[in-house]
């Protein structure tokens, strides 16, 4: 059967593409591979998102799934591996099967960036993890360091103030680029320690994670932390490699689209954090979702 619209991804900015879509009287699938909401389900509260004060990530995913799923909008849970063309038909193809339709939107998101150094596959959940809020209550009582210098790590290591004896936090540069409450809310923490201008070099530890070996940018002197857990939070890499043909991808591997969301091939829109874009918000991720479901509306009217 053929389908309007057809939307890779259920996280923030494809849920809310499905949303526009079926509210426009269009038929629409929403694949995903993992989880419905993306990365936002890990987060404890947001207190961002205009016209909700505050509301966990959960609930909030949750919520949209829920809005989308009884408008109309059906959801698989395949893992799409790529898209056929012919002429204006396309076939979104997943790992269990084939379906033609009309229009696509890629809303992939993004994951987690990894260090990329020694021992780091190997201490993946035993001590090194890329979630907080799915591990963190492992580390009660306990010494523990994060990575980064972002929202998510701002995030993390507030949470994980509550419960845990110390947290490092650890940063390439001397200033963070997320929010300055946030900033100033750790600063506030008597068990948060700042650990500035400084990169991971080792992982300690035998069959777990025992210590990180950090090396100061500016003076090059090497310091040992000893922690049990370490939640790296410096970036997202985006998954869009299987779509190469139809889209063109920037040196990232992010989709490149300005803000009305159409790439190079018609009837191929893309939304949320896997687009070339400044700012990668909960906010703008249901922007993309709307602008791109109403451009695929538009293109297929």
């Amino acid at each position: 059967m053929m389908t309007d619209i057809i939307i890779v991804g259920a996280g923030t900015a494809g849920l809310s593409a499905a949303i526009y879509g079926v509210r426009a009287g269009k038929s629409v699938i929403v694949f995903e591979s993992e989880v419905y909401g993306g990365q936002i389900v890990n987060t404890p509260e947001i207190e961002n998102y205009p016209g909700i004060k505050n509301i966990s990530g959960f609930e909030f995913a949750t919520n949209l799934y829920e809005q989308a799923t009884e408008l109309g909008a059906e959801v698989k849970f395949e893992k799409v591996i790529g898209i056929e063309e012919a002429g204006a038909e396309k076939t979104v193809v997943t790992d269990q099967g084939s379906y033609p339709c009309k229009s696509v939107i890629l809303a992939t998101g993004a994951k987690n960036r990894p260090l990329g150094i020694a021992r780091e596959v190997e201490l993946t959940g035993a001590g090194v993890s890329y979630c907080a809020t799915c591990d963190g209550a492992f580390f009660r009582n306990k010494e523990v360091a994060v990575n980064g210098g972002g929202n998510t790590a701002l995030e993390d290591a507030l949470y994980l103030s509550n419960f845990c004896s110390k947290v490092y936090l650890i940063h390439r540069r001397d200033a963070f680029r997320g929010e300055e409450k946030q900033v100033q809310a750790l600063k506030n923490k008597s068990n948060v320690e700042f650990v500035l201008n400084a990169t991971i070099k080792e992982l300690l530890g035998e069959d777990r994670l025992s210590g990180v070996v950090v090396v100061d940018k500016l003076t090059g002197e090497e310091r040992q932390i000893p922690v049990e857990g370490l939640f790296v939070a410096i970036g997202q890499i985006p998954e869009n490699t299987a779509f190469a043909a139809q889209v063109t991808l920037d040196d990232k591997g992010y989709i490149s689209a300005q803000e009305d969301c159409r790439t190079k091939s018609n009837g191929i829109f893309v939304a949320g954090d896997c687009r070339t874009k400044t700012v990668r918000q909960l906010a703008t991720a249901a922007s993309d979702g709307a602008i791109a479901a109403l451009a695929a509306c538009e293109y297929l009217n």
